[in-house]
């Protein structure tokens, strides 16, 4: 008769370590030594156990899938994230599937909808710029599926979070255009009530204090974050006469729009005004003159995402403790905010 698979319960007997430190081990979690980590693997070796993830989630009426919600999954920021999402998910035996929300609120109600429809193990989620509250997020929480938002989040919420530093990211660029000499910096962003856009506005508003500058005595748009919408408030910008020293663009797409109007208007970068975005896109290198911009590490955002829902996939307890990772990005510096030497 063939030897039956050892299960995680039967490792842990053996090593005399828990079997969630098991699961954890053989997912690969940061927070188990390598040491922990090859005597799992070795004994799992030894004892021939073999992972069955969807006979597991099957017995728990759900499937081997998690649910992934983006605003947009054109943006190179979302599609390194899911690189980093499926970067754990898949080896611990899940398959994504991802819904768009297209920034529309009623879109991110139907997407968690159909996740919950498809029993899915878990939900993960970056809320769209319509969404003012999280009421619908309770539907999730009801029925008992493990959920992790990431990006744009609700800080209110007690659930497993993992965001940007965004206040520290839009302090350290805006600091780094006062720095330059800069003095009249121009505030565009997509609306404040989202997290993301909120978050960076205070550190662009603590930079300038830090200066004893008003912010409210500075030019700002606020708007879809867009290269369009960009472009336009700009163009009429420039026409009515006003001119900014710098513009700090909370995208990098805003900043492009900025930079095709400067051009238009016939202004140079940087030497007549500065342009800095954020999100580091690929063509963020690639343009003339280069952009400033801030690197936001989306694939590690991707990765803590899907390491905090699998501690609750893999929890054997009945008790759910959120916890919340902050990444701080980097400042990028090119030429479109480096003053040119006479």
């Amino acid at each position: 008769m063939a030897k039956k698979p050892a299960t995680i319960q039967d490792i842990a007997r053996k090593l005399n370590i828990t079997a969630s430190t098991v699961s954890r081990a053989l997912n690969d979690h940061p927070k188990i030594s390598r040491h922990t980590k090859d005597a799992v693997w070795q004994a799992a070796r030894e004892m021939n156990y073999q992972t069955n993830t969807m006979a597991a989630n099957l017995r728990k009426g759900k499937a081997n899938t998690v649910g992934m919600i983006v605003p947009r999954i054109n943006r190179h920021f979302f599609s390194n994230v899911i690189t980093g999402v499926e970067s754990v998910l898949n080896p611990a035996g899940y398959n994504l599937m991802i819904c768009q929300s297209e920034e529309k609120l009623q879109k991110e109600i139907e997407n968690i909808k159909t996740m919950i429809a498809n029993r899915v193990s878990g939900i993960l989620i970056s809320l769209s710029v319509e969404t003012r509250n999280t009421r619908h997020l309770q539907r999730i929480i009801a029925n008992q599926i493990p959920l992790v938002m990431f990006d744009r989040v609700d800080p209110k919420l007690q659930v497993s979070q993992v965001v940007n530093d965004d206040e520290a990211g839009a302090y350290d660029l805006t600091l780094h255009l006062l720095e330059q000499g800069f003095r009249k910096i121009m505030w565009m962003g997509g609306p404040r009530i989202s997290s993301i856009y909120r978050n960076r506005y205070n550190g662009y508003r603590k930079a300038l204090e830090s200066y004893q500058l008003s912010p409210d005595a500075m030019p700002c748009f606020e708007g879809p974050a867009t290269l369009v919408s960009a472009l336009d408030y700009m163009r009429d910008f420039f026409q009515k006469g006003n001119r900014p020293d710098a513009v700090f663009a909370t995208s990098d797409y805003m900043a492009m729009g900025t930079l095709q109007a400067c051009q238009e208007a016939g202004l140079s970068v940087p030497d007549d005004i500065a342009v800095a975005g954020y999100s580091n896109e690929p063509f963020a290198a690639l343009i003339s003159p280069k952009l400033t911009t801030v690197e936001q590490f989306s694939e590690e955002i991707g990765r803590a995402t899907a390491r905090l829902l699998l501690d609750q996939l893999m929890s054997e307890s009945d008790e759910t403790i959120s916890r919340k990772i902050s990444i701080k990005p980097k400042l990028i510096i090119r030429e479109t905010s480096l003053k040119r030497k006479k």
